[in-house]
């Protein structure tokens, strides 16, 4: 059985007459990547704070790393750490300081806090940068210090908000790295982002919310399978087969005479493939190429949950 870092059960929150969190219900394995979107208000920000202890919910229970977050929430403050969408980073101090700090604050022992301190600034290459203040160090620089700030107390889940905002692609995808190197030491990473490609790139599973609640929850793949217009294209050699091929599928998908294609409605599942290509070999009709398209998440994001609504903030 798969151990949980995190397990809510009708989480609820409102202020006043507005409902924030409608009852929701999430379930995160260790070791894995939750990505959870939705648009502006849609209660991500308010998720975040009752899974790390900064506020409460009015009703539902949870367990965070192990512990209950009502009855000890010390212990789960204790096993997590958070990297928010804004720097934590003290700019007048120099990228050592800002971790020698946090060491302090965990209550490591001078000895330990300087081992971890140095062991951070190998790994995340701020080696070079170390002695300098944080304040000339670039976005990317800032956002990977901020995150090793996050480490210093070898937390087993990490709350991720919105990581990469206003990155460079480099850096992002410096970040993306970093992010994949924690999960396989066993780190559980829960990410908030505004970049869909980003939760596509990294996300074990999403959760889309809107309005307070889960509207779906999945992989990626199994999330762009929600949404019509994927299809199978189908490329032949030669227009007989073309034609043979139009002519079984009962005339269905869309026929490219100058392209020699064929292009098939399909969820782009794996049994929808292989039940399309067997039919084709049966018939002894040759294909030169096989190609799957399917819908990415902007198209699942947007149909979703209205195309008023473009941010996923």
């Amino acid at each position: 059985m798969t151990n949980l870092a995190i397990a809510a059960h009708g989480l609820r929150k409102s202020y006043g007459d507005n409902i924030v969190l409608d009852g929701i219900d999430l379930t995160v394995p260790e070791g894995t990547i939750f990505s959870l979107l939705g648009p502006n208000g849609a209660g991500k920000t308010t998720t975040v704070q009752i899974l790390s202890t900064l506020i409460t919910a009015d009703a539902g229970t949870a367990t965070v790393a192990g512990h209950d977050l009502i009855r000890t929430p010390h212990d789960v403050r204790g096993a997590i750490g958070v990297t928010g969408q804004y720097s934590a980073v003290d700019k007048l101090l120099t990228g050592e300081e800002n971790l020698l700090l946090m060491a302090d604050l965990t209550h490591l022992s001078r000895t330990d806090g300087k081992r971890k301190t140095a062991e951070l600034l190998e790994r995340f290459d701020l080696v070079d940068a170390a002695r300098k203040p944080a304040g000339t160090y670039s976005g990317g620089m800032q956002r990977r210090l901020d995150l090793a700030m996050t480490l210093v107390g070898d937390p087993r889940l990490i709350f991720l908000d919105e990581p990469t905002t206003g990155l460079d692609p480099r850096s992002r995808r410096s970040m993306w790295q970093i992010v994949r190197e924690l999960v396989a030491d066993g780190v559980t990473i829960f990410l908030t982002t505004q970049y869909l490609e980003e939760a596509d790139q990294l996300a074990d599973r999403i959760a889309l919310l809107e309005g307070g609640r889960l509207i779906a929850e999945g992989t990626p793949e199994e999330l762009k399978r929600l949404i019509p217009g994927g299809h199978i294209t189908l490329t032949f050699a030669e227009a007989h087969l073309l034609q043979a091929a139009h002519h079984l599928l009962d005339g269905a998908g869309v026929a490219d005479p100058e392209a020699l294609t064929l292009q098939v409605p399909s969820d782009g599942g794996v049994r929808a493939i292989r039940e399309l290509l067997t039919l084709l070999d049966e018939r002894s009709i040759d294909i030169a190429e096989v190609s799957v398209h399917t819908p990415d998440l902007d198209d699942v994001f947007l149909t979703l949950t209205g195309p008023q609504k473009e941010s996923v903030r």
